[in-house]
């Protein structure tokens, strides 16, 4: 049955899906396309800026990644109650909200005068930015029937891809050419067509009422997600005393503790212990983690060391990481076949492998490195990570049913972003203490912290490859369930 509607509820069919005029559901999927695209370039335009941006606020560009993290941080806090803020509240509402806040947020960044507002303005940005891609795939999710939905999906998903395309490039530029605020200028326009859009095209679709929401359980995860970020990032910046990072450590950690006993406990828990029955649930979410320490910094670090290490104009360092997203694309055509003829493990084991070690020869490009064997290097990179998002994603949804696959869903964005956020935190620390006791932190006297940073970094994805090592050779989705798990990333 579906759920009851208020007059400004869009009237939903026998089978529970809105009822969407021919112009809504041509330009449906445009709009949802729009925020993904929005998502994507900010996530990666900021990378090329950082250095600029550092100069300006009078910061060290070494300790800019809280910019990075408090982002990455939010949209991870966040992801699990969008759901039920959509069912609540309507999402329409909801969406218009999200790009309201990544507006306001975006405005923020531009006019901020110091690092601390910008961390602050980026915490507002990421409020918006969490609930834009999740809540638009729950609108295509519940407007398209099955036999749309996956074409659907990739359509929308395209601009996902053009976004880390464009977005290092045009950070560069922008930032060498004009300044480092239109990075987060041009979002509002952007915005302004999607609000318009949204208005117009976007259904009012509410859940069930009486939904219950874990408030407790989300409070403890949430709480527990950030104490441990924060004790991470702590220990690399060293702005507080290593005492009350050790106690945030411990606080994070009795947190997660506290979640899992009252997730045994409680009748709707946020993220069921049931999943972890499921073994490639269970061995796909560690191996996310771990990989995504090294190959999540990758962003963060690179545009860092081509321009602070080997004396890249902004405008070069990102053209320069055109060739790793290409690399991507071209993975897209060939991974589902590679998984399907060798199979899960097979191709994790190696890849993963295959993965820290590209992460680790980082360490062997030197300043007046030419352009052409940089490009081939981040275009071996950009395939083989691609391959290992799209690998670990499959393998982790593949096997979840229809009671268990929201909630896991829900839980691998969430470690996504976590697991990306903690790997900025973790290079930063990485970074700060491979370049401790040097006079000048840029030039040729930082490039040995890059590449002690990388090799440290390619060994902590490598042993992912133990956690991969568990699975049984005939473990995992078949090929055209793999298909459909596909996320806008992979």
């Amino acid at each position: 049955m579906p759920p009851p509607s208020d007059s400004s509820t869009t009237p939903l069919d026998a089978l529970g899906r809105p009822v969407l005029d021919d112009a809504t559901r041509r330009w449906l999927p445009w709009v949802v396309a729009l925020a993904f695209f929005m998502q994507t370039l900010d996530t990666t335009i900021l990378n090329t800026a950082l250095p600029g941006m550092a100069r300006d606020l009078g910061e060290d560009p070494l300790r800019m990644q809280s910019a990075v993290v408090a982002y990455l941080l939010t949209v991870a806090l966040l992801i699990p109650a969008s759901g039920w803020l959509a069912d609540r509240f309507g999402t329409r509402t909801v969406f218009l909200w999200a790009i309201a806040l990544f507006s306001l947020g975006s405005l923020a960044c531009a006019v901020s005068p110091s690092l601390h507002v910008l961390v602050a303005a980026r915490v507002v940005q990421g409020v918006g930015g969490a609930l834009l891609v999740p809540v638009g795939r729950l609108v295509v999710l519940r407007a398209f029937p099955k036999g749309e939905f996956l074409a659907v999906m990739t359509f929308i998903s395209l601009p996902g891809l053009v976004g880390p395309l464009l977005g290092p490039t045009l950070g560069g530029v922008l930032t060498q050419y004009a300044s480092w605020h239109w990075i987060f200028l041009i979002n509002l326009p952007v915005g302004l067509a999607g609000a318009l859009a949204c208005r117009r095209y976007m259904p009012e679709i509410k859940g069930p009422i009486g939904r219950r929401f874990d408030w407790g359980g989300y409070g403890l995860f949430s709480v527990g997600l950030m104490l441990l970020s924060l004790a991470l990032q702590g220990f690399g910046e060293h702005v507080v005393s290593v005492a009350l990072c050790f106690v945030m450590l411990v606080a994070g950690v009795a947190c997660m503790m506290a979640y899992w006993l009252h997730a045994t406990r409680a009748d709707e828990p946020l993220f069921s212990p049931a999943l972890f029955a499921v073994p490639t649930f269970r061995i796909g979410l560690l191996g996310n983690v771990f990989a995504r320490l090294g190959s999540g910094a990758t962003p963060f670090l690179t545009p860092l060391f081509l321009q602070v290490g080997l004396g890249f104009s902004p405008s070069e360092a990102g053209l320069s990481m055109i060739p790793s997203v290409l690399g991507a694309m071209f993975t897209k055509t060939l991974a589902i076949r590679l998984i399907r003829r060798a199979g899960y493990r097979r191709v994790l084991i190696v890849n993963t492998l295959l993965l820290g070690v590209l992460i680790a020869s980082f360490a062997l490009i030197p300043r007046g490195v030419g352009h052409v064997w940089l490009a081939i290097h981040l275009g071996l990179f950009g395939m083989v990570n691609s391959m290992q998002f799209t690998a670990m994603n499959t393998l982790t949804l593949g096997d979840l049913d229809e009671r268990t696959a929201s909630a896991g869903n829900s839980l691998l964005a969430v470690v996504m972003q976590l697991s990306m956020s903690l790997g900025v935190a973790t290079s930063s620390a990485f970074l700060l203490l491979f370049s401790h006791g040097l006079a000048r932190t840029e030039g040729a006297a930082i490039v040995p912290a890059f590449h002690g940073t990388y090799l440290a970094l390619g060994a902590m994805a490598a042993m992912a490859a133990f956690i991969f090592y568990q699975l049984r050779r005939d473990e995992g989705a078949a090929e055209e369930t793999a298909r459909s798990k596909l996320t806008p990333e992979d």
